[in-house]
């Protein structure tokens, strides 16, 4: 398990599933802004729910998000596409609608970083946004993410194509 100030990092667990599938993919639009795939109706006890428990991976760190102030789950968190010989990964972070505006999104950012960059001694770690979503920019910026670029209409969501902010920050740029 990995401590921040405000959010623990831990694995996955089965009584995790539901509530993440409940408030984190059964919300359609809010997945479809959290993820560059097509939402489709998967059953919360199906292994094919994005929340399900599965083995380790090499090319992905997967947790879920605890508050630590009450020990309620709050989300998700993870490293995916890690790059072992390039030592980079890209940041990943959902938080339950209930748990937003208080500072987790921040430290769960800080705490996948001292992840990435102490325990398995990456390089660079990249995070895609949508260059509207706000809180998400303003996390990565107050952990020292720097705005890289904007991948223009990149992103389908309800109907429309968005803009993508990317920002990129290097282990001797964090300052941990």
């Amino acid at each position: 398990m990995l401590r921040g100030e405000k959010v623990l990092l831990r694995a996955r667990r089965e009584e995790d599933v539901p509530v993440l599938h409940a408030d984190l993919y059964e919300d359609v639009a809010m997945r479809s802004r959290a993820d560059g795939r097509a939402w489709r109706p998967i059953p919360a006890n199906s292994p094919a729910s994005p929340f399900a428990p599965g083995p380790p991976s090499d090319d992905a760190a997967i947790f879920s998000v605890v508050r630590l102030a009450d020990d309620t789950l709050a989300g998700e968190a993870l490293l995916w596409g890690i790059d072992t010989h390039n030592r980079q990964a890209h940041v990943g972070l959902s938080l339950r609608r209930a748990m937003r505006g208080g500072g987790l999104g921040t430290d769960a950012v800080r705490v996948l970083c001292h992840y990435a960059f102490r325990v398995r001694g990456l390089h660079r770690l990249q995070l895609e946004t949508l260059a509207d979503n706000t809180a998400m920019t303003g996390a990565a910026e107050r952990v020292g993410f720097r705005r890289e670029g904007t991948l223009r209409r990149n992103s389908w969501v309800d109907g429309e194509f968005l803009d993508e902010a990317v920002f990129g920050l290097l282990a001797e740029e964090w300052a941990g």
